[in-house]
């Protein structure tokens, strides 16, 4: 028998947010390690809000709601917001019942503004980390580094002299620019609209943009990310950062290891690794100069005639894929904010989103 097509719609319901997700729902894993993370930052959160006046959206709801825009490719705050108005998963993730009223997406944005003076993006991952290494899914001898290019939001036609010459662009909404001919440095010129972000290209016969670089540095056992940092896009940026990923991580004197592609097989480099008592796995760059002559490397056989060089070669490269997911899933192939603290507190906690998605999976096959 054909069922009707009439609407039912019932004055009250009786079935909660809770009730509507499955049971074996990843996010419901998700959840726990999030909830157990927000709890351990619950004094940290404390100090950022005054303890008199009208109260704000809770931090922990607003820190959820981010991870959701980066687990489901939510483009911006505002469909954040509306999915948020009728989608019952992402109220029960955020902690929000049936009936209870959706922010505005300005005050949401505003209020997002103290968890980034207060760093609370890195201090999220730790908490996150420090579950993962109870349940030993790290390893504390192993790593690996690399970087890439994070597109600004800013568009060639923004990047103009500093002196304030040129012509500027043509009238209309999206008027031409003509900068042919003309000679464009990152000392000469700045972006408009996003003066921090730099003119760069990643290497020779790509197209240069206007850019960040972000790092990561990856433990080798589950290959999941124990740091994060955004930079200015820079020749020497991929190496000052590893230097600084490495500081922040090494507390004890036991060597470590620190898998690398051959952007990093510069002797300076490797020099500060050998002084920070890091063993350099770094890939060799052997190519051939213009000259004829293969360039000399700063890898010897100290180091590659050991087996766990050639498997640190190997596992380096499973950190393309958190690089893939963040730009594909998380929408940071072209950020969406300006300025090196913005888009570097993004960066961050779209690098934690990446372990929440992994850890569960994990500990479950552990």
């Amino acid at each position: 028998m054909r069922g009707s097509d009439n609407r039912s719609e019932g004055l009250f319901s009786y079935v909660s947010c809770e009730a509507r997700v499955p049971s074996d729902h990843p996010l419901r894993a998700i959840r726990a390690i999030v909830d157990e993370a927000l709890e351990v930052l619950s004094p940290e959160l404390e100090g950022l809000y005054a303890k008199v006046g009208r109260p704000s959206i809770a931090p922990e709801k607003l820190l959820r709601g981010l991870l959701l825009q980066a687990f489901y490719s939510v483009r911006s705050e505002r469909q954040l917001m509306e999915q948020l108005d009728y989608n019952l998963l992402f109220r029960w993730f955020v902690g929000l019942s049936m009936d209870a009223p959706v922010w505005d997406v300005t005050v949401f944005t505003k209020n997002r503004e103290r968890l980034l003076a207060g760093e609370i993006a890195a201090k999220f991952m730790a908490a996150v980390l420090n579950q993962a290494r109870l349940r030993k899914l790290l390893s504390d001898e192993h790593f690996s580094v690399d970087g890439t290019l994070i597109e600004a939001w800013a568009s060639l036609k923004s990047f103009r002299p500093k002196d304030g010459s040129g012509e500027p662009p043509g009238p209309g909404r999206n008027g031409e620019g003509n900068f042919h001919g003309e000679k464009r440095s990152n000392e000469t010129h700045a972006s408009s609209t996003d003066p921090q972000a730099r003119l760069y290209k990643k290497g020779d016969g790509q197209a240069a943009r206007m850019a960040y670089m972000g790092h990561l540095l990856m433990e080798n056992r589950n290959g999941l990310i124990v740091d994060a940092e955004l930079t200015q896009a820079t020749g020497k940026a991929e190496r000052e950062a590893a230097l600084a990923l490495l500081d922040r991580r090494k507390a004890s004197g036991r060597r470590i290891t620190l898998g690398a592609d051959k952007g990093y097989d510069v002797t300076d480099f490797i020099g500060d690794l050998r002084a920070r008592n890091v063993t350099p796995h770094i890939a060799i760059d052997g190519h051939r100069t213009k000259t004829g002559r293969y360039r000399k490397t700063a890898i010897d056989r100290r180091t590659t005639r050991h087996p766990g060089y050639a498997a640190s070669l190997r596992i380096r490269k499973r950190i393309e894929e958190a690089f893939g997911w963040l730009k594909t899933i998380a929408n940071l192939r072209k950020t969406r904010h300006r300025g090196v603290q913005r888009v570097g507190w993004s960066f961050v906690l779209a690098a934690t989103a990446y372990n929440l998605l992994r850890i569960p999976k994990l500990a479950a096959s552990a």
